[in-house]
């Protein structure tokens, strides 16, 4: 999840962190907010059964949330807990999902595709059909200037947003970089601080957690483990990597020691017990680190989520859900979450099934006022490739002018052209009786 940061006026005296927490099951709700340092239960959503990897605060101001099994995206106004905003209906069942943490963009996977919605007018802006089996999560990088897929097929992708906007409609977009070292399925993700000079943490079945760097496409570590990893974090000074196993514990990897650890490690737990996190009796399937890095919020299988202290390793709290736990993020609740007067800066719009500009695709909203977050103007903007073509159209315009001296002097050069065309036309037809009246008389 994307950390908002935001307070309450006179309320907070400083941003306040809150897990938000859903389960598969959820019989009363779908989604359930409680302070992290009290314990507190501050809000609960309902709406249906979340899908791991499929919860997202979008713009500090809505809670989007995929459910399981369903094509569909459940969206909350964060402060209207009990009232379903919209369902966002998608062509099959959503795998992931995340935003941008500009609030311009969702992604979501469904199938082994990524679908691309612009969020200020709902239109489906592209979709990225490169991953071979279903993917399986998806992050922004922290300045909205990529994103990083990873499937079922072993692969993560890394995208640049600009780049896939941008490109050629003839022409299949193409990721950044192509990690494929993993060798079984991708289980989980982390982009650091740092955007387009960000690490990325992946975790996969095959019992490795491995640390990439964007700008290069370098592989920097190889972690090895006695479990397949399930889910995977880091803190936001990443001096740590936490990676949660399939059976039940949380690994922590020291990533700043003195001499630098080899590329290809093996984790080591009966050596160095003091990195580990025991108390969960089933797979670890997500976590999540407080801001100042001193707390860790886990989720399990075993339907309970465990937050723990990150210097004694010890759990400070369990909170008991009804059903395996599919997410849980520790988040700074944004001003919206607990003012009840709070409203959207702008309406969440009807989100397209189809292809912008598809045949077949939905008909266009009648009376609507077009908003483009982040432009200064509203309404329609030329795209990029409009602009290109006014701009070519202009420098042949100017080269014409300066070669041919105006529109005068094209004229004259045109006739010029006519006259000496024709003047072949009748050298052609005189060489063509010449040779007539040769051969002729030859035959004679």
């Amino acid at each position: 999840m994307t950390y908002f940061r935001g307070g309450t006026g006179n309320k907070m005296a400083a941003p306040m962190e809150v897990a938000v927490c859903t389960d598969s099951a959820a019989p009363l709700w779908s989604c359930v907010v409680w302070e992290l340092h009290s314990g507190a239960n501050l809000l609960t959503y309902r709406g249906g059964q979340v899908g791991p990897r499929g919860l997202a605060l979008l713009n500090g101001e809505y809670l989007l949330a995929a459910q399981l099994g369903k094509n569909y995206i459940c969206a909350w106004e964060l402060q209207r807990k009990d009232q379903l905003q919209q369902k966002i209906m998608c062509p099959g069942p959503v795998t992931c999902l995340t935003t941008a943490p500009n609030g311009l963009y969702v992604l979501a996977g469904i199938a082994e595709s990524i679908y691309l919605w612009e969020v200020s007018t709902g239109n489906l802006l592209l979709i990225l059909n490169r991953h071979y089996q279903d993917i399986s999560c998806l992050q922004f990088t922290g300045d909205s200037s990529h994103f990083i897929s990873g499937g079922k097929d072993c692969l993560v992708l890394v995208w640049s947003l600009c780049s896939v906007l941008q490109v050629d409609p003839a022409r299949i977009p193409a990721p950044r970089h192509v990690w494929s070292r993993h060798t079984l399925p991708i289980t989980d993700l982390h982009c650091g601080c740092g955007g387009p000079l960000a690490r990325v943490a992946t975790a996969s079945l095959d019992q490795t957690v491995k640390l990439w760097e964007i700008s290069s496409g370098e592989l920097l570590l190889s972690v090895l483990f006695d479990a397949a990893i399930l889910a995977v974090t880091m803190d936001l000074a990443e001096h740590h990597m936490f990676c949660g196993g399939s059976d039940g514990s949380i690994f922590q990897v020291d990533l700043c020691t003195r001499p630098p650890m080899q590329r290809e490690r093996s984790f080591q737990p009966e050596q160095d017990p003091g990195r580990v996190f025991r108390g969960h009796r089933n797979q670890v399937t997500c976590l999540s680190v407080s801001t100042d890095g001193s707390l860790l919020l886990s989720g399990s299988h075993d339907e309970t989520v465990r937050l723990w202290d990150v210097q004694s390793k010890q759990c400070i709290r369990t909170v008991t859900l009804k059903g395996p736990v599919t997410n849980a993020a520790i988040v700074l609740a944004p001003a919206s979450m607990l003012n009840a007067d709070f409203r959207p800066s702008l309406p969440l719009p009807q989100f397209n099934r189809h292809l912008l500009g598809a045949e077949h695709g939905d008909e266009p909203h009648r009376g609507g006022l077009t908003l483009r977050l982040g432009l200064r103007h509203q309404g329609s903007e030329p795209s990029c490739q409009e602009r290109l073509e006014q701009l070519q159209a202009v420098m042949t315009h100017t080269m014409e002018k300066n070669v041919l001296g105006g529109q005068d002097q094209l004229r004259m050069r045109v006739a010029e052209l006519e006259d000496e065309v024709c003047s072949l036309r009748k050298i052609n037809r005189d060489l063509f009786d010449f040779s007539t009246r040769i051969i002729t008389r030859r035959a004679k």
